[in-house]
């Protein structure tokens, strides 16, 4: 048996930082924050609004697409590097709202590879016959771990959900997943404190994201464009087979990177950084959702989704829609 997609769903908060008022924060403009990422606005969650709300709306939305019943849910993965709690799992909080009782539920964290991590997991349950029906989420209010006085990462990042109803079948809709990491860059992309290590930072609001953008550019661009390859190759095909991409929506100049390296049509990248930024292991199903809500998938399409997070981590999914 394989997985396969049969709904998705979104959300992102009310409230949106859009870079005129980065303008009155940090010493940066909208001229810059637009070349140098091409994000125009970010959501931000509200006070009391927490990653689970976030995955919850997401999830709704997903499980309404895809026409299942709660009962039928037999799996709960939530991608996060932002839960309500150090303990129980964002994923059982979710569960638990969703009024489901007795199914694994769990929560990845691997960064903004979250949700590709999400998704290889339960290629392997339904491969197996572990499961039948997954909720899959990326969940993140990323925005709490960001230095609001640090111009580098704050104009970057913002909070949002996207979820996955994934089916058993018996025709491919997840054709394979490939995922990797390296630790040793792990101070490349990091916060740089943590439960075990630094309670004190932690409880002072320290707790906060530190990058090295020009390297991790560069390490993002070959990473995930030779995923793609990869991904590729493994199922005989090549890069005039593929339909969409779909990569983490990091930074604009990143995604246009990939396209050129792997002599993509531009036409054929799914972009949506603009309107809300790097959401983490939310950004692969913000933008999926986004291009079946609008109408560009078809039947049949043949899909690659990738992402790229701290770590380092990154994977690809190819799915035939």
């Amino acid at each position: 048996m394989y997985g396969r997609i049969i709904g998705s769903g979104a959300y992102l908060p009310a409230r949106r930082l859009d870079n005129h008022e980065l303008e009155r924060m940090v010493d940066t403009s909208d001229e810059w924050i637009r070349a140098r990422t091409g994000i125009v606005r970010r959501a931000i969650a509200a006070e009391g609004e927490y990653t689970s709300d976030l995955a919850e709306a997401a999830a709704r939305e997903a499980i309404a697409a895809s026409g299942v019943s709660l009962s039928q849910i037999d799996l709960i993965i939530v991608a996060t590097t932002t839960p309500d709690l150090v303990f129980p799992s964002t994923a059982t909080l979710v569960q638990h709202r969703l009024g489901i009782r007795g199914c694994p539920a769990f929560d990845i964290q691997a960064v903004c590879a979250g949700f590709i991590y999400a998704l290889d997991v339960v290629d392997k349950y339904m491969r197996s016959g572990a499961c039948r029906c997954a909720l899959v989420i990326g969940a993140e209010t990323f925005s709490r771990i960001v230095d609001w006085t640090d111009r580098t990462t704050c104009v970057l990042f913002g909070d949002g959900a996207g979820a996955m109803v994934i089916k058993s079948d018996d025709e491919p809709g997840i054709l394979s997943t490939h995922v990797h990491a390296d630790g040793a860059y792990k101070e490349l992309l990091w916060v740089p404190v943590g439960v075990s290590t630094g309670n004190a930072e932690v409880e002072a609001g320290r707790a906060f994201t530190r990058m090295k953008g020009n390297e991790v550019f560069r390490w993002a661009v070959t990473a995930m464009s030779d995923i793609a390859v990869e991904a590729l190759r493994h199922n005989g095909l090549s890069i005039e087979d593929l339909d969409w991409l779909v990569p983490h929506q990091a930074n604009v100049r990143i995604i246009q990177a990939i396209g050129k390296r792997l002599r993509l049509p531009p036409e054929k990248v799914v972009v949506t950084v603009a309107e809300h930024g790097n959401t983490s292991a939310a950004s692969v199903p913000l933008a999926f959702d986004t291009a079946v809500r609008d109408g560009r998938f078809k039947h049949g399409d043949l899909i690659l989704l990738e992402g790229f997070g701290g770590g380092f981590t990154w994977g690809s999914a190819l799915i035939r829609y």
